[in-house]
């Protein structure tokens, strides 16, 4: 298998960051949704993201009705790449030029994979840009990710499409390794999992969740 990428999610100290960083993580995911314990003022993610080292990403969480608030969010903090949920459930229509999208869904039943084949059909029907990734997560109602449940590896083990596919949802530096032999994802994204309160990151939980991550991936 490929080189695993490791997200880790809803950083909210600078100095968390760069211990993810040095701990092997290839991304950080900045949270801008107003309902989780893990939100972050843009003041404070461009603050973060100036602490992080080259190479390593800032990844803008957002949910969002649309696009123009964040771009400003974006503009200011320097992100590039979004993983972006509509509050309609929907799929974004609309100029993502200035980023690169993550493109989520919810998977709690074997129909719930149709949802990613019709929306990259529909990308493709429309001559829209494929998205940069999609994220598959556990699917629990009114919720958009960061539950801490986990999403039905075995339906996943099998799933193949056109780009990168990224596993979140309950995964933790025990449960890792099982979920990328398992499903073969392109990368793995972690919050509460290596926590020791929300939003505020464990180190010894980090280094162990990318070594598990990366030693299962390097013997597939």
């Amino acid at each position: 298998m490929s080189y695993l990428r490791v997200k880790i999610c809803g950083l909210t100290d600078e100095a968390d960051a760069v211990q993810a960083a040095e701990l092997g993580a290839d991304a950080v995911g900045l949270n801008f949704v107003d309902e989780s314990p893990r939100r972050i003022t843009p003041a404070k993610a461009e603050s973060i993201a100036r602490a992080l080292p080259a190479f390593v990403e800032p990844i803008g969480v957002f949910v969002a009705r649309e696009l123009q608030p964040v771009f400003e969010i974006t503009n200011q903090v320097g992100i590039r790449t979004i993983q972006l949920y509509l509050r309609n459930d929907g799929f974004i229509v609309g100029d993502l030029a200035r980023v690169r999208l993550i493109q989520p869904f919810s998977i709690g039943k074997k129909d719930d994979l149709l949802n990613i084949k019709r929306y990259l059909d529909r990308c493709r029907q429309e001559d829209r840009k494929f998205p940069a990734a999609i994220l598959v997560d556990a699917c629990v109602e009114g919720q958009h990710g960061g539950t801490g449940k986990t999403a039905p590896w075995l339906l996943l083990h099998d799933f193949q499409v056109e780009v990168p596919l990224v596993l979140a949802g309950g995964l933790t530096p025990e449960n890792v390794a099982e979920a990328v032999r398992i499903v073969r994802p392109y990368g793995v994204d972690v919050a509460s999992g290596v926590e020791k309160s929300p939003g505020r990151k464990d180190p010894d939980k980090m280094k162990r969740f990318i070594e598990n991550a990366r030693e299962a991936a390097e013997r597939l």
